[in-house]
């Protein structure tokens, strides 16, 4: 948050006005980019999810191992290759892969009741709104957080995949309570860290990588809010 206080120092009068109201658009775009994501991906989650044909055509073979890796593939690639797309491109890819998310998560509504679904959907929107809105407001340097966060993810990553094969309570129980705090902490750092960037780019005029800026922040924003509420299932999901 030091480049930001110096940045509005630095401005003064119409500039730092206009930085301002630019910042303004470039969060809402963030979280409207975020909101589509997410309403593509409870779309397709939802009609696969209440299909029992297609439910046992994907998890009932070995496909169910394609559509659960084939998310994290992708948005790897992709933050690979966003600096040689377009945004239009770059914005089609977040749509595509907020609907193969959408398949790979569609097991919960076999799995759980609607309604305890409904109501962690619910929990996890008012803890994400909380915790963005503490990232965005806060006047406190939270980028230290970042390193120690990415670590924790690679470490949940790790611990779930070989939690597929061991089966162990003990370990799901403990991936799930470290899940919802490791991306409600995420949730807070990505939403200054997309803040703070706008404002450094906006010095410079960077048109085409601020329009990319709000793609990648709603991914990142998007998968901490999808990451907790699946967290949070494991706790307060009823099954059916």
């Amino acid at each position: 948050m030091a480049e930001y206080e110096t940045v509005r120092t630095a401005g003064v009068g119409s500039h730092t006005a206009a930085i301002d109201e630019g910042l303004k658009a470039h969060m809402n775009k963030t979280y409207g980019l975020m909101s589509i994501a997410m309403l593509i991906t409870g779309a397709v989650a939802y009609t696969v999810g209440n299909n029992e044909a297609m439910l046992a055509a994907i998890f009932g073979t070995p496909l169910r191992w394609v559509v659960m890796f084939a998310p994290l593939i992708v948005v790897f690639a992709f933050g690979a290759m966003i600096n040689r797309m377009s945004a239009g491109a770059a914005q089609l890819v977040f749509w595509a892969f907020s609907a193969l998310m959408g398949l790979s998560i569609s097991y919960i509504f076999a799995v759980y009741t609607g309604m305890s679904i409904a109501q962690t959907f619910f929990v996890t929107a008012i803890a994400f709104a909380g915790l963005s809105l503490y990232g965005y407001t806060t006047k406190k340097d939270i980028s230290g957080w970042g390193s120690f966060l990415i670590m924790g993810v690679i470490g949940l990553i790790v611990a779930s995949v070989i939690n597929i094969f061991i089966g162990s309570p003990a370990i799901q129980f403990a991936v799930s309570v470290l899940g919802v705090l490791i991306f409600a902490g995420l949730t807070a750092y990505d939403t200054q860290r997309i803040k703070t960037e706008y404002i450094q780019m906006a010095q410079h005029g960077e048109a085409e990588w601020i329009a990319k800026s709000a793609i990648m922040g709603a991914l990142s924003l998007y998968l901490n809010f999808l990451n907790m509420f699946l967290f949070l299932l494991q706790f307060l999901g009823n099954r059916e």
